[in-house]
């Protein structure tokens, strides 16, 4: 019997209705109520609102009203706003490559109204009147309005119900609605912005200034954990506010990044900010900013997606050491200096003065671990050092076990005076050394209250700023290549199953694999040999260090990667070389310490993003003992 032909697989090339490809397109453009909210609030943005109202109902899926006070639609537009690919924002290429709007790829409103009950209603200053148009029928009637235009979308995909059962509940649907406000609120304080949800208020943003806006939309924390971010380059501006280490999250929920005034997620940015933290921040947590990048708009494509949330950059590198250096540069500077000014001070505060003389120690000789290392590259003597005094600290025995009675430890060295009376005019943001707690604790005043030092996280900064600036001033670029850290072959070579990307990645990027003092070469068509890895890490995990290396290679800068690699190095030295705890300092040597502190770029946290020094103010110590009350 024979078996039945198989139906023909030739099927004729036809040419698809408007409404299917906008419901193709609308697959792309909506994918939930906020999307809708984000490209309507792009356009009343466009049109020089200055107060936007979103009106919701149930998450934004049966209503989504969004009405502006901005120039309007002449009613003879009205009609060809709802057409696929109808905008006014650009008419030839040249727009296209220099967008200066937040819409102009004239697609949402008509992907929108294909899956939507749509209405349009708005007045320009020169009409008498408004004019609504009914997306469905084409209908256009007067209507009353104030200048200014409002777009209603009703019953969201009522016309593909199975993209419904991919919404989330009412109230997540809403929370994103909000989340999409928010991002443009955060760019354009200018702008008032209020949303409604089933008839009541749920938020509202009045316009004002840039730090009010920050603190309304983020909450006044944000503005007071963190630091201002100004910097040019070229013609590149980087704006904003990065937050301090101690303000890290959990998530990467507080992370705002704008290119010419539009939210975007890039990785180049993304990246660049998150290496700016790299050794400030503890473990996984995540920072929090909000910058604002401002660059020729031929410079950045963000015709890339119908979202337009992705962008492209011409110069990705000269981007991310923007973006780098701008928040590097602000996080550098220790937050010492903020314990300058007296918090509550009564009339017999004392406000603590450094000397203008630098008789101090400095809290800066080398560990014999280091001392190998040729001296040109770990000069640590700057004026005013007493190397003898702290070879002694150096070479001090280390207690082995602890005391036999339980009890606190504080060492004040009665023979160490105390420095000289402070002089006028001038500081000690960490104040006075006191005591020395467990040997592990320094304890000093300030004119705030107490401060306390974790000793060793402290001298771990100090020793790795150090480290970086000697290398950096040892070895000097040979043009654009960097000198390669030293590297030991292994007895044994290391091997490993390789992706196809790893193997790739080997073989291309040979030489800046060499700079990083790691030769990986293909030891199978599928798997990779590690033959040498940098001597400073030649009793860690070889494939695991292999691995993570060539991962960094595959996404980003290669020089980005080198320095990062040098600077992991250099930590790890730093922290075997800072001094150890139940290391007894005298009074002289903590002052030194602490004035060290002072000096260092990011010694507000150790390499590992510890902090290193704590603030107790006086209000905070009278409530631990009632004081006053």
């Amino acid at each position: 019997m024979n078996a039945p032909a198989p139906p023909s697989l030739r099927r004729p090339i036809l040419e698809l209705p408007d409404e299917l490809i906008s419901q193709i397109a609308a697959g792309e453009v909506v994918e939930r109520p906020a999307s809708v909210v984000r490209e309507l609030v792009d356009n009343a943005l466009d049109a020089g609102a200055k107060q936007v109202t979103v009106r919701l109902l149930a998450g934004g899926v049966r209503l989504i009203a969004v009405e502006d006070d901005g120039i309007g639609i002449l009613a003879q537009e009205l009609a060809v706003a709802f057409k696929r690919h109808a905008t006014s924002k650009i008419s030839n290429l040249i727009d296209l490559e220099s967008v200066g709007t937040m819409g102009f790829r004239g697609e949402a409103l008509a992907a929108i109204n294909s899956i939507a009950d749509c209405a349009l209603l708005s007045r320009t200053a020169e009409q008498s009147s408004a004019w609504m148009l009914e997306g469905r029928t084409g209908e256009l009637r007067p209507a009353a309005r104030s200048q200014g235009t409002t777009v209603e979308v009703k019953e969201l995909f009522y016309s593909t119900p199975a993209r419904r059962k991919f919404l989330k509940t009412d109230a997540t649907e809403l929370a994103h609605c909000v989340e999409a406000v928010r991002r443009h609120a955060l760019v354009r304080p200018d702008v008032g912005f209020a949303i409604w949800h089933e008839g009541k208020l749920v938020e509202q943003w009045r316009a004002g200034t840039l730090e009010q806006r920050l603190a309304d939309v983020l909450g006044a924390d944000f503005v007071a954990q963190s630091v201002a971010v100004q910097h040019r380059v070229g013609n590149i501006v980087v704006t904003g506010r990065a937050g301090i280490p101690d303000a890290a999250r959990s998530r990467a929920d507080q992370q705002f990044a704008y290119v010419n005034g539009r939210f975007v997620r890039d990785k180049v940015m993304t990246h660049a900010a998150r290496s700016a933290y790299e050794d400030v921040l503890h473990g996984q947590r995540q920072p929090v900013y909000v910058l604002y990048l401002e660059m020729d708009p031929t410079r950045v494509d963000v015709n890339v997606h119908p979202t337009k949330i992705e962008v492209r950059f011409r110069d990705s590198r000269e981007v991310h050491q923007a973006v780098r250096h701008a928040v590097e540069n602000v996080l550098a500077v220790p937050r010492s200096a903020d314990a300058t000014a007296p918090q509550d001070a009564g009339p017999a505060d004392e406000v603590l003065a450094a000397p203008s003389h630098s008789s101090a120690p400095t809290f800066a000789s080398p560990p014999a671990p280091f001392r190998s290392w040729p001296q040109q590259a770990m000069h640590f003597n700057p004026p005013g050092i007493r190397v003898s005094d702290m070879e002694a600290l150096w070479q001090a025995p280390r207690r082995q076990e602890a005391p036999t009675e339980p009890a606190p430890q504080v060492h004040t060295e009665a023979t160490a005076a105390q420095p000289d009376a402070p002089a006028s005019g001038t500081v000690w943001p960490l104040g006075r050394a006191l005591a020395q707690l467990q040997g592990i604790y320094i304890l000093a005043e300030n004119a705030q209250g107490l401060i306390v030092v974790d000793m060793h996280a402290a001298h771990e900064r100090i020793v790795y700023e150090r480290l970086k600036n000697q290398w950096a001033a040892a070895n000097p670029a040979q043009g654009d290549q960097p000198r390669a850290i030293a590297s030991q072959p292994l007895l044994i070579p290391a091997t490993f199953a390789a992706t196809a990307q790893e193997i790739s990645t080997a073989e291309t990027c040979q030489d800046t694999l060499a700079l990083l003092g790691l030769e990986i070469t293909p030891f199978s068509h599928k798997t990779l040999a590690v033959r040498a890895v940098p001597t400073a890490l030649a009793l860690g995990d070889a494939v695991e260090l292999a691995r993570s290396v060539l991962a960094e290679l595959a996404q980003h800068d290669a020089s980005s990667v080198i320095q990062r690699a040098q600077h992991d190095i250099l930590a790890t030295m730093a922290c075997h070389g800072a001094v150890r705890a139940n290391r007894k300092l005298n009074l002289e040597e903590m002052n030194a310490l602490l004035r060290q502190m002072e000096a260092t770029d990011r010694s507000d946290q150790c390499n590992h993003g510890r902090p290193t020094w704590r603030q107790m103010s006086l209000r905070e110590l009278d409530a631990l003992f009632l004081r006053g009350r």
